[in-house]
């Protein structure tokens, strides 16, 4: 089934949006969030999670890319789980390992007065991206947006290890500078 297809099924509150989305992408939200999470059980009740916000969200949204939409969702929930989880009052400081590693390079502001700020560098980092070469590009998103281990995207991308690494770091250093020269850092 086509998205605009699913699109319009979830625009008709028809339940079978639902069912016919799962079918289609569930596999791509568990398994992400599963990356994400590290935990099969938290990925299978974000799936979950992710198709009743989209039944609450279209309408009045209309997503021009249905995918990206649910990968966005996806993450966003998986990302929401692992900061409860690691959440100070709970007995633990740590952050997930992977959002350090972006730490140094991207400002962080979480109140609604960010909220120009963030659009403006969403802007600018989607600038960045679109510059690289395809497979930096694919590595940095695959490890930054989709949460992969370095170990799986060397193995997808056919990679050493080593040239993951190399790649993430340098581009991590050209995204810093980027964002300097853009006036964001």
């Amino acid at each position: 089934m086509e998205d605009s297809e699913l699109i319009a099924l979830f625009e008709q509150r028809d339940e079978s949006a639902v069912s016919e989305t799962t079918r289609q992408y569930g596999a791509l939200c568990r398994s992400m969030a599963a990356e994400l999470t590290g935990s099969p059980q938290d990925a299978e009740e974000i799936c979950n999670d992710v198709m009743l916000a989209v039944w609450n969200a279209i309408p009045p949204e209309k997503p021009a890319n249905f995918l990206a939409y649910l990968a966005g969702i996806t993450r966003n929930l998986a990302m929401k789980r692992l900061r409860t989880r690691y959440a100070k009052h709970r007995g633990s400081g740590d952050r997930p390992a992977v959002l350090d590693e972006l730490a140094a390079c991207i400002p962080s502001g979480d109140d609604v007065e960010h909220e120009l700020n963030r659009r403006l560098l969403t802007a600018a980092v989607d600038r960045f991206l679109s510059a690289l070469p395809a497979q930096t590009r694919a590595v940095f998103v695959l490890r930054y947006t989709y949460g992969m281990p370095v170990e799986e995207i060397a193995r997808r991308r056919s990679l050493g290890v080593s040239a993951v690494k190399v790649s993430l770091h340098r581009t991590r250093k050209k995204l810093q500078t980027f964002l300097k020269e853009e006036g964001f850092l």
